[in-house]
C-alpha cells in the first residue's frame, strides 16, 4: 500500500483516515455527489442503506468516530478507477466489526462504495 499522487487515489490518506480518530481524512476522499450503498444485517440487500452526498456521508462518520472504537485497514488494492479495502474495527467491549468496500473513483476521489459489514452479536 503506497501514496499515490496526482488524480490517483491516494491509498495513504484513507489508511490515515480510517485509522484515525475523526472521519474528516476519510471524508475528504469523498466527491461532492458521492453515493454509499451499506449492507448488513439491518439492512439487507434487497433495502440497503443508501446515502447521498457528502452531508450524509459525514452524519455517519461523525456517528461512527464519536464511539468507543478502533479501526485498522488491512488491505487496499486498486486498479484503474476502482479501489477494495478491508477494515476491520474493535469496540471497546471487545465485540469485533468486520467491513468490505469496493469503490468507484473520479479524478481520485470516491465517487460510489458498495460497503458490507459483519460484527459479533
Amino acid at each position: 500500500m503506497g501514496s499515490a499522487t496526482g488524480s490517483a487515489f491516494d491509498t495513504e490518506t484513507l489508511r490515515r483516515g480510517i485509522e484515525g480518530t475523526t472521519g474528516n481524512t476519510l471524508l475528504a476522499l469523498y466527491a461532492d455527489d458521492a453515493e454509499i450503498r451499506i449492507v448488513d444485517h439491518n439492512t439487507q440487500p434487497s433495502r440497503p442503506r443508501v446515502l447521498h452526498g457528502r452531508g450524509e456521508i459525514a452524519a455517519l462518520l461523525d456517528d461512527v468516530y464519536r464511539r468507543d472504537m478502533t479501526h485498522k485497514l488491512d488491505q487496499c488494492v486498486v486498479q484503474g478507477d476502482h479501489a477494495a479495502f478491508t477494515e476491520s474495527c474493535q469496540y471497546g467491549d471487545g465485540t469485533r466489526v468486520l467491513a468490505e468496500s469496493m469503490v468507484t473513483l473520479r479524478d481520485g476521489k470516491i465517487s460510489r462504495q458498495i460497503l458490507i459489514q459483519a460484527w459479533d452479536e
